[in-house]
């Protein structure tokens, strides 16, 4: 877990600012501009598909964003996977119906959650996206509220702007020159919550992402489960760059990113200072070098050679030595170049700090600089590919070089597993965003507004459920948490039994069971109250749960009753279990005259074991105490 004050970083004084995008879809019926269900399908259950090529277009202002210009550095084929509930909206055939009314009402109620100015009317706008996760090439999206605040340890957060859009297409595989996508996910309507610039640690921003994860999951209304949820992490430092870090999944994670990412601009700002000081160039020089490698045991070389590609070279003057300093865990500032080449269409880039390597030897290195008359104070940087690609994906190294003698470049990122980043493009700007004329907006009526009815908090509930029945703090935010909640306070109300028990019967059991492969998803709630009433009862024990529920998930069709007798779960007096202790005890005497009292606990396993959930622990412990204490007084 990343911590707030790691050794060498001081984040007030770095001048640290950082704020949270989460993004997260909703649980509603249909998708947001089309009847089409939300639901995400196999990808075999696909029946036809279609391709596009994307083009940017002009924003509002008449300016062609400059992510959109770099998607298109290289021109990719993108196919989409369509199902039986694939419609003509999202294909892109088909104008958009109106915004989707049960969409709207949660995205108000969580407006309403964060303490937000809501709109009088509600209009949607195009967000140029066209990297293919859109057929259309933008992505729909209407502003819902602005001037939020949340409360922290660390003071008031302050969340600038709430959004409801559609979520893009999901993607499949990457084949290099195109890409394929799945559109059973496209159109899912999705809020995305922008937090002011207020997070002062990484810590911080892991609990502002914690609570806001709880005030959405509170509303009983959004989806659960990998990809549902995503955490956009922004963050700068004093003399860096404001720097985007899409697709953190993880909420453990979060923190990490952003202490990482701090880290990477406080040595990318090192890495400048010491290039100036050793006044470095970048000419733009490129030269062919093909021929060096005619006859090269480089596997990657020969073989895009003998496809018909090249292998182009370039010097920057100063950089020798630098392309190799690591900026964050296993990544290098010539890892940085590399990932601009490879936006391109190359696989990466050789540099001379990492050579002689991957089958490139030392006097092939030699004969490079030879050419190129880089000497040792030169940083010699390779490609290869075919050509236009080729040098294309020099350009971007020059771009790239050019940016580490200047600035901290303000770029999007990817999150990776380990909490590094990679780079995906460059910040998008206003340019990006124009009128969606095809969908008309929407009045956000006072009445509207006095008819949201807002949903009790976990934390609160978590508080009650503590306070009004008992629970320790763990078990009660997990009830709190936990859409069995209603179940558990109806149970509770009606049926006079530890509340605990309940907990454990509603939560956790069916993720035992379920990690058995039991599929615990057909017990219905009448299960469960009247397996609890049965316990409350004493016909039968509370460890005997697990063993009737898996008997009902098997013949869910039967009764409790019925299930309980063909398990014989039905209940022992207390005669016989004080019969069936003696005869385990007896049969283990030396054990209870050598351990004592500690004998308890082997016994006990034993014992349960005989009586397979039949009758309670706390009797059977009872009992088997007084046996044992019994033998060891004579």
């Amino acid at each position: 877990m990343a911590t707030d004050n790691p050794p060498g970083l001081d984040y007030r004084q770095l001048g640290l600012v950082c704020g949270i995008e989460i993004h997260q879809q909703l649980d509603t019926a249909c998708k947001l501009f089309c009847g089409c269900p939300t639901v995400h399908r196999e990808v075999e259950d696909s029946n036809f598909e279609f391709f596009r090529y994307l083009r940017p277009s002009r924003g509002e202002l008449g300016q062609i964003d400059r992510a959109a210009l770099e998607e298109v550095l290289v021109s990719r084929k993108f196919h989409y996977k369509c199902y039986d509930t694939t419609c003509l909206v999202e294909a892109d055939e088909e104008p958009p119906s109106e915004i989707d009314p049960q969409a709207l009402k949660i995205s108000l109620v969580i407006a309403r959650l964060l303490n937000m100015l809501i709109v009088d009317e509600v209009f949607t706008m195009r967000k140029m996206v066209i990297d293919g996760s859109n057929t259309s090439g933008f992505q729909r999206t209407a502003f819902i509220g602005s001037n939020g605040c949340i409360q922290t340890d660390q003071g008031p957060v302050g969340i600038d702007i709430l959004c409801l859009e559609e979520e893009a297409a999901r993607i499949i595989e990457d084949r290099g020159d195109s890409l394929v996508y799945s559109l059973d996910r496209l159109g899912i309507p999705l809020v995305e919550i922008g937090t002011a610039p207020d997070i002062v640690s990484p810590a911080h921003a892991r609990e502002v992402a914690s609570y806001l994860g709880m005030i959405l999951r509170s509303t009983g209304q959004v989806k659960r489960g990998l990809g549902t949820i995503r955490q956009d992490v922004n963050v700068s430092i004093r003399g860096g760059a404001r720097v985007e870090i899409k697709g953190v999944q993880a909420l453990n994670l979060v923190d990490k990113i952003v202490e990482l990412e701090a880290l990477r601009q406080v040595k990318l700002l090192q890495i400048r200072e010491e290039l100036n000081r050793r006044q470095a160039a970048v000419d733009g020089s490129i030269f062919d070098v093909t021929a060096i490698f005619s006859g090269t045991d480089s596997k990657v070389l020969a073989r895009s050679i003998k496809n018909g590609g090249v292998v182009l070279a370039c010097r920057l003057a100063g950089f020798a030595g630098l392309l190799g300093r690591q900026i964050q865990p296993g990544r290098r500032l010539g890892t940085e170049i590399s990932d601009r080449a490879k936006r391109a269409g190359v696989g990466g880039i050789f540099h001379s700090d990492e050579l002689p390597a991957y089958g490139i030897t030392a006097a092939e290195v030699g004969a490079v600089r030879d050419q190129l008359q880089a000497g040792e104070e030169y940083a010699v940087i390779m490609v290869t590919g075919p050509e236009e690609r080729a040098r294309k994906a020099m350009d971007a190294v020059f771009v790239r070089a050019r940016e580490a003698m200047a600035v901290v470049p303000e770029e999007t990122r990817r999150a990776t597993p380990n909490g590094c980043s990679e780079y995906m493009r460059p910040l998008p700007g206003s340019a990006r965003m124009y009128p969606e004329t095809d969908v008309p907006s929407v009045a956000i009526t006072a009445e509207m507004l006095d008819g949201l009815e807002l949903p009790e908090l976990f934390i609160a509930r978590s508080e009650r459920f503590a306070r009004d029945y008992g629970l320790n703090p763990e078990l009660a935010r997990v009830m709190a948490a936990s859409p069995n909640y209603q179940l558990f306070e109806e149970i509770s109300s009606r049926i006079q039994l530890s509340p605990s028990i309940v907990v454990r019967a509603l939560e956790t059991i069916p993720i035992e069971l379920a990690r058995e492969g039991v599929d615990v998803s057909v017990l219905s709630d009448d299960h469960f109250k009247e397996a609890l009433k049965l316990v409350a009862e004493g016909r039968i024990a509370k460890e005997g749960l697990a063993e009737l529920f898996c008997a009902l998930a098997k013949d869910p069709g039967r009764s409790v009753d019925d299930a309980v007798s063909a398990s014989g779960l039905a209940g022992v007096d207390e005669a016989e279990v004080a019969r069936i202790v003696q005869a385990i005890v007896a049969d283990r005497l030396e054990l209870v005259h050598s351990k004592g009292e500690r004998a308890v606990a082997p016994l006990m396993g034993l014992v349960m074991k005989e009586l397979r959930g039949k009758v309670d622990g706390a009797l059977v412990s009872a009992i088997l105490k007084k046996e044992i204490q019994n033998i060891l007084i004579k």
